[in-house]
């Protein structure tokens, strides 16, 4: 890979964080916020927008990641790209303040993929959701453990990023094409026959 190429992936990564704290940022409110400032709804505000990357931008850029390193372990070329159709999709929704929201800012782009087993496509599929998966768990079994003894502020930060990567996760296990459950169950099919 060279430098302006890896360049490229990183400003990609930096643009998904941002859109992606914007978009988060009409759906969540920062801990921070006083009751009387909850009824102001603006176009855009920082501690909002901190407060969606921190919930959001982990969970996706990780799992986008995980993908990425997976693949290369495997012996394949990977690449991020943005989906711009998919950030316009996310941002079009918060500007309209649709009642739900459709993430879809990315993906990798795996070189030489005859090369790598079903099994190996199968697992390199699942690898994000895996994340997802533990970054949904986790910060839930927190919760559960330790609910009284955390600070208001960690216990929303806690809650956002489960609920979040719950979603993250069942959303991407969906079998459908493009869907990374498409390409789990299909590695597991033809790992077994």
């Amino acid at each position: 890979m060279s430098l302006a190429s890896a360049l490229l992936e990183i400003l990609n990564l930096a643009i998904l964080v941002v859109v992606i704290g914007f978009i988060i940022s009409g759906y969540v409110r920062s801990p921070k916020k006083r009751h009387f400032e909850l009824r102001e709804r603006k176009l855009f505000d920082w501690d909002d927008f901190l407060f969606g990357v921190l919930i959001a931008a982990p969970g996706i850029v990780i799992h986008e990641l995980a993908h990425k390193f997976l693949a290369i372990g495997f012996g394949a070329s990977a690449t991020f790209q943005l989906f711009p159709l998919g950030l316009a999709l996310g941002i079009i929704l918060r500007l309209v303040r649709s009642p739900f929201l459709i993430l879809a800012p990315g993906f990798v782009v795996i070189g030489n993929e005859a090369s790598i087993s079903p099994l190996d496509m199968g697992m390199i599929a699942f690898a994000g959701p895996l994340i997802n998966l533990v970054l949904w768990l986790v910060p839930m079994m927190v919760l559960r453990i330790r609910k009284r003894k955390l600070k208001r502020n960690v216990g929303i930060f806690l809650f956002y990023t489960s609920f979040l990567n719950m979603w993250l996760f069942i959303f991407n296990m969906i079998p459908i094409p493009p869907l990374d459950g498409s390409k789990v169950l299909l590695g597991l099919i033809n790992a077994l026959s």
